[in-house]
């Protein structure tokens, strides 16, 4: 179609990529199940529009594959995967879209794993600093100490100089 950039074919794979395990096919059937069974599961705790996305997309990706399981011959669920892209000087391999959603997907999930982004929408960071605070509250001493310190923050600068310390008291009477 367009040289050595991107070509289409028209190809079945049996088999996962570069058809491997033609042999087992119904195990990637019920792999793709358990996995779509499990995005949708997921998918009801989301508040998070990234995490949505990306869980969508790699959704998508396997309904497509699992449908050519399900439907296409040489039967049910042990179907033949339509494959018919392929770009050469990327790769040598003929994949379809759902194969781009699923590897994109996945990429997406690990990078959001990696930078701490959760279901709800907060960072790994946020729920930490969470835990600190909570932490300084329930020691004894802790929060006290942290309450004389915001107590100590909210006296104006003007009236803190003119404050009396028990050394300063002690200097001004004499003793």
């Amino acid at each position: 179609m367009l040289g050595e950039f991107l070509q289409l074919y028209f190809v079945r794979n049996p088999g996962a990529a570069f058809s491997l395990g033609a042999e087992v096919t119904w195990i990637f059937t019920i792999a793709l199940s358990i996995v779509a069974v499990i995005i949708i599961w997921k998918a009801f705790g989301l508040r998070s529009r990234l995490w949505a996305v990306v869980l969508g997309l790699l959704l998508g990706g396997v309904l497509g594959n699992l449908s050519d399981r399900l439907f296409r011959e040489p039967g049910f669920p042990v179907g033949h995967v339509v494959d018919m892209i392929s770009m050469p000087w990327m790769m040598p391999a003929i994949f379809n879209v759902a194969d781009i959603f699923i590897v994109g997907g996945m990429i997406s999930v690990a990078l959001l794993v990696v930078f701490g982004l959760r279901f709800d929408g907060t960072r790994e960071r946020d729920h930490a600093a969470d835990e600190n605070d909570a932490e300084d509250e329930t020691t004894p001493g802790r929060a006290h100490d942290q309450g004389v310190a915001e107590a100590d923050a909210a006296v104006p600068a003007s009236e803190a100089a003119t404050r009396a310390t028990p050394a300063a008291d002690a200097e001004s009477e004499g003793r």
